[in-house]
């Protein structure tokens, strides 16, 4: 039997590379519209994150998530990512 391959992404915030069902998907999209993707299969350019307060926080002080989506996060994003991670644990 064929094993399955498991795709891997790196996260913004601690720049380790995981399993991406683990990661919360930001992605912008071909309009420029930046939201965050709880499928992972919207269209657009993605960026991950850990489900970790820590990476979220490393991420916004670097502002990694702007530099790989090329353009401006707003802090309503932010905020969702916030509660996406309080919703999981």
């Amino acid at each position: 039997m064929k094993v399955k391959k498991i795709p891997m992404r790196m996260c913004n915030g601690c720049m380790e590379m995981k399993p991406k069902k683990e990661l919360i998907r930001i992605v912008k999209s071909p309009e420029g519209d930046v939201s965050v993707d709880l499928t992972g299969k919207k269209a657009g350019r993605g960026a991950y994150i850990c489900k970790d307060f820590e990476c979220l926080e490393k991420a916004y002080k670097s502002r990694r998530l702007n530099k790989n989506l090329q353009s401006e996060i707003s802090s309503d994003v932010y905020e969702k990512l916030k509660d996406e991670i309080n919703n999981d644990k």
